[in-house]
Parts: C-alpha cells; structure tokens; sequence
C-alpha cells in the first residue's frame, strides 16, 4: 500500500473576478491569490470551474470495450472514446451517473460497476475531476432514457474493440484521448496485479 497522498489544500484568496459565465455548466474566474508565508505576494490564476465527469469502460466477455467515434472541435480531431458525461444533476451519485451515460450513449446496462480511479486532468487551469468506472455483465438497455443526441453527439460512430488492441493504440499514439488511455491503462494492470497475487 503507497504511502503516497494529496492532501485538500487551499491557499488565501484575496479577490475573485468572475470572467465568464455562461448556459453551460462551466465558468472561468480569476483568483488572487498567496502563498500561506507570504501573503504580500499576490498572484494571479485563473480557475475554468467544470462540475466534473465519469467516464465508462464497459467490456464484454470477449474482453471488448465499446467505444465511440466522436467529433471534438476544440482538438480537431473525430476522437477514440467510452462513454462519459458531466456530473450536471446536483447531488446525483457517481456510479448512477455512470449507469446513465451507459445506457444513453452505448444502449448498455451492466450488472457489476467497479470504480477504477480518479483524475484531474488539467489541475492548472480547471477543476475538473474525472472518475472513471469499470462496467462489465453487460446487456443491451431497451431504450436511451431522455437522452437525445444533438449536434457532435448525433453523428457519433461506435465500434467494439479489443482492450489490448485500445491499449496498443494509445502507447503508439494512434488514439489521444486521455480518459479512454487511462481506463484501458488501469483495467490491464488491475488484471497484471490481479493475477501476480493469484501465483
């Protein structure tokens, strides 16, 4: 077990300005901010306020993960990517929000969920935290719930593809995207360690 940790933490804020806000449920701000010693020294950062994500790496028997193929503007690029969605329902627990996800984006429900980590994966500029879940027993949903795809999300492509395969792909730097490489990266070495214990 790691004696490693990250404790919460939270440096002086002197001022806040709030530079944007918007219908989406982001805004961006500027802190001013000091280090505990030093509260003279004031500096700037500025916070992209996110609400967070989950993201699914649902697998089947034949150790697939269903994947989607998804435009994103911002990279320029029709991504490699599993299932996810923001936390936007107040209060909504994580593995719910997860099942959700599933069942609107890949038509998916699954019998057993186990939480593989957590990330932040800009903590610079955002707050964004992303918690990614292993979603197996799989079986098709009846229905997308409320979910209706629009714009990105109604051209979306979706595949089955080997988790070795996926892995391979994101080590040779053929697919990018940062939460489907972290998934597939911690599910194998779930499975390496798991079968390290069992010799």
């Amino acid at each position: 077990m790691s004696t490693l940790s990250e404790p919460e933490e939270h440096w002086p804020v002197h001022e806040v300005e709030r530079i944007w806000d918007g219908k989406a449920p982001f805004s961006v701000r500027r802190d001013q901010i000091s280090a505990p010693d030093h509260p003279d020294e004031r500096f700037g950062r500025l916070v992209l306020e996110h609400p967070g994500a989950v993201v699914v790496l649902a697998v089947d028997d034949r150790e697939r993960a269903f994947v989607l193929h998804q435009y994103r503007h911002p990279a320029g690029r029709r991504l490699v990517e599993l299932p996810a969605g923001l936390l936007d329902v107040p209060g909504e627990d994580l593995v719910v929000a997860a099942q959700r996800e599933l069942q609107e984006e890949a038509l998916l429900l699954a019998d057993h969920w186990e939480h593989l980590l957590t990330t932040y994966p800009s903590p610079g500029l955002s707050s964004e935290r992303i918690d990614i879940f292993l979603a197996t027993g799989l079986h098709q949903a009846s229905d997308r719930g409320d979910f209706v795809p629009h714009h990105e999300e109604a051209d979306m492509t979706s595949s089955w593809v080997p988790v070795a395969e996926l892995l391979d792909a994101f080590l040779a730097r053929e697919i990018t995207n940062g939460p489907t490489g972290h998934a597939v990266m911690a599910y194998t070495l779930r499975g390496s360690a798991s079968r390290q214990s069992s010799r």
